[in-house]
């Protein structure tokens, strides 16, 4: 098997699937490895180093899609400026893909469409479940430490205040007041970040062992009680709620807003559309110079005024919905992630004749196409409800 790793190509990506290290564990399975010129160069690691380790450089897209059986990426595929193709179209008939995803987000419903009509057999790493066997490639969990730690970064550049109490020859400043909503990875990560500024936390999630994590951090925990059966599902990941459930967390979170300087959002439900938890009328009550740094934006986001990959000001707060935190430190990020997909692959072809296992517990949940279907159903309810949005619209 020939696996392919070509050089990302989305804006700002700098992370890279595979470091030179993997690359020799490949080598030592019995795969031949593929490289992309310059693939590693936002890691800062070079071709001679993915040479040494024994892959071979290969100089185009097009000629690393066209012989590779297992394609490893970061991030989705995307059109390619200077081949004048999407990468989708690079890649051969039935071949396999491995990255994140991300495919019930609206932006991505054209790729998982072009993916299944390739017959392209697709994993995506966002959906790989929480559970113990699970850990050593749970790329999620990886990315969201690096995403929570910047974004608490991200807003104090923003923040036209100090973040700590500041003594100055004239008096004392306040504090910056931070809300996290969710205190999954990204949230408790935040909550670290933020505390070791200066700032003073305050944290609001739906499931009760989320806020008791971030109770043992010390830092205050605003209610908002619901039912833990209609909250969480068996593995306790956050279930999607109803439309009268979400008004009422809504509720909760508009007064806490009025005393808030930066509101980090990471709220997600597993392979789902994230939850709209701030509309633009309930930013009218924050205070002029607020941020919100909404790193739910991948999966939609948690905003209702967040724009995918935009950093910009509306109604006096600054809104932040860069798409891609964890580029931003691409050594550690590629560190991680590099060393998730290895473990991720290794338990894809554990099987001794060598073929995927695609039943395994852990790689069902990742499969988003495969025999020219898809099979994703988080994605498949987003693809069919925005269908049925459209459709509505061209009857009126």
């Amino acid at each position: 098997m020939v696996i392919g790793v070509p050089r990302e190509i989305l804006e700002n990506e700098r992370r890279v699937a595979a470091l030179p290290e993997a690359v020799a564990e490949y080598s030592r399975m019995g795969y031949r490895v593929l490289v992309e010129s310059s693939a590693g160069e936002g890691a800062y690691r070079s071709d001679q180093e993915y040479a040494s380790a024994g892959a071979g450089i290969v100089s185009s897209p097009e000629d690393l899609y066209s012989r590779s059986d297992l394609i490893l990426k970061v991030k989705q595929p995307c059109f390619n400026r200077t081949s004048g193709k999407h990468e989708v179209e690079m890649m051969r008939p039935g071949v396999m893909l491995v990255g994140f995803l991300h495919p019930a987000a609206p932006a991505n419903h054209e790729i998982v469409e072009m993916l299944r009509d390739r017959n392209i057999t697709s994993l995506t790493m966002d959906s790989i479940p929480r559970i113990s066997r699970a850990q050593p490639m749970d790329a999620l969990t990886s990315m969201s430490t690096i995403s929570g730690y910047r974004a608490a970064l991200i807003a104090a550049m923003h923040l036209p205040k100090f973040v700590p109490m500041t003594g100055t020859a004239i008096g004392t400043t306040k504090p910056a007041r931070f809300l996290i909503i969710g205190a999954g990875v990204v949230g408790l990560q935040a909550i670290a970040t933020a505390k070791r500024l200066g700032g003073t936390v305050a944290v609001l999630d739906i499931r009760i062992s989320a806020r008791q994590a971030a109770q043992s951090l010390g830092v205050k925990v605003v209610g908002f009680d619901m039912p833990p059966e209609l909250a969480v599902d068996e593995a306790d990941h956050a279930m999607p709620l109803s439309p009268e459930w979400l008004e009422q967390e809504r509720a909760a979170i508009t007064p806490l807003l009025e005393q808030t300087d930066v509101v980090i959002s990471s709220a997600l439900v597993p392979g789902e559309m994230a939850p709209v938890l701030i509309n633009e009328s309930m930013m009218a009550a924050m205070k002029p110079g607020s941020v919100i740094v909404d790193v739910a934006i991948d999966q939609g986001g948690n905003c209702a005024a967040t724009r995918p990959g935009c950093e910009y000001s509306t109604r006096e707060v600054f809104v932040c919905g860069l798409l891609n935190i964890p580029g931003a430190m691409p050594v550690h990020a590629s560190w991680l992630y590099s060393n998730n997909v290895l473990e991720f692959v290794k338990n894809l072809f554990k099987r001794p004749d060598g073929l995927p296992d695609l039943d395994d517990e852990l790689v069902r949940p990742t499969v988003v196409t495969h025999a020219g279907q898809l099979l994703h159903q988080g994605a498949a309810r987003a693809i069919s409800s925005a269908h049925t949005l459209v459709e509505a619209g061209g009857r009126k």
